[in-house]
């Protein structure tokens, strides 16, 4: 009888809410194992996993913990120039890795799948591993050419330290990409409190909010002469960003490149 292959798994940001939430996914899995965990804020040298009361070590140092255990992939929460750091530190000795942290530039990327690509090693960069909100962005890039205004809100949590976030960026340029042109965006005659149209990305107004109890929302309102077309999602907690995630991790370690966006896993290209 051929036994089931295990992926071993090590969290980077272990101790964040969306790296815990990650361990305790990955630990219910039944076809994976997390076998490390990092966390720069860490001073403890092991935790217990919540499922299958596992003990592992986790080391506030990335590189050194990776000078012990070899995973088949690193999955990422953290920021941009870390998420940077790990994707290269990763590739290089032969891991993959499927990160969810925003900050990276072009430049970033354009590094990343260069390395990734010479060195054959399947990786993930998504900014949204909501199966929903991915749905969200490719139904709203149909609808695009169809309309020539539209507003895009996005509010999420209080702690959340970049704005607008990662998805809403993903969504205008999805979005202009399918519009082919700029969309339409009415100059007021008066803006009595600065900043109050958003942001502007190809004529795409973007809206950010950020207050206690939200997680992640994503409202994309388009408008045409007696009509709005509107498209919403709600992450209504992390573990809706589980399933991507989970996908995310079996696919990438029978890749050989550099994934940007789960919309490529959902053969929504």
């Amino acid at each position: 009888m051929k036994t089931k292959s295990i992926i071993s798994v090590i969290v980077n940001g272990a101790m964040g809410k969306m790296g815990s939430t990650v361990i305790s996914a990955v630990d219910k899995s039944d076809d994976m194992k997390i076998v490390g965990a990092v966390d720069v804020k860490s001073k403890k040298n092991e935790i217990n996993l919540p499922y299958s009361g596992d003990v592992i070590e986790i080391k506030s140092s990335f590189t050194d913990l990776l000078d012990e255990i070899k995973p088949n992939v690193v999955v990422d929460f953290t920021n941009g120039n870390v998420a940077n750091e790990i994707f290269i530190e990763s590739i290089r000795r032969g891991i993959s890795v499927v990160s969810g942290s925003t900050g990276l530039s072009d430049k970033n990327l354009t590094e990343i799948s260069s390395l990734a690509t010479k060195s054959k090693i399947g990786c993930l960069h998504a900014s949204n591993f909501a199966i929903g909100a991915v749905l969200l962005m490719h139904l709203a890039s149909i609808a695009s050419p169809y309309f020539d205004y539209i507003d895009l809100v996005e509010s999420h949590h209080e702690m959340k330290i970049d704005a607008p976030s990662g998805t809403a960026i993903s969504i205008a340029k999805a979005i202009a990409k399918y519009k082919g042109k700029k969309f339409e965006s009415n100059d007021t005659l008066e803006e009595t409190l600065k900043g109050t149209r958003g942001g502007i990305y190809e004529g795409v107004n973007i809206h950010s909010a950020r207050i206690p109890g939200r997680v992640a929302r994503h409202e994309v309102v388009f408008g045409g002469p007696g009509q709005t077309l509107t498209i919403l999602h709600d992450s209504i907690n992390r573990e809706s960003f589980m399933p991507g995630v989970l996908m995310g991790i079996r696919k990438v370690i029978i890749a050989d490149r550099l994934i940007v966006g789960l919309d490529d896993l959902l053969d929504l290209k």
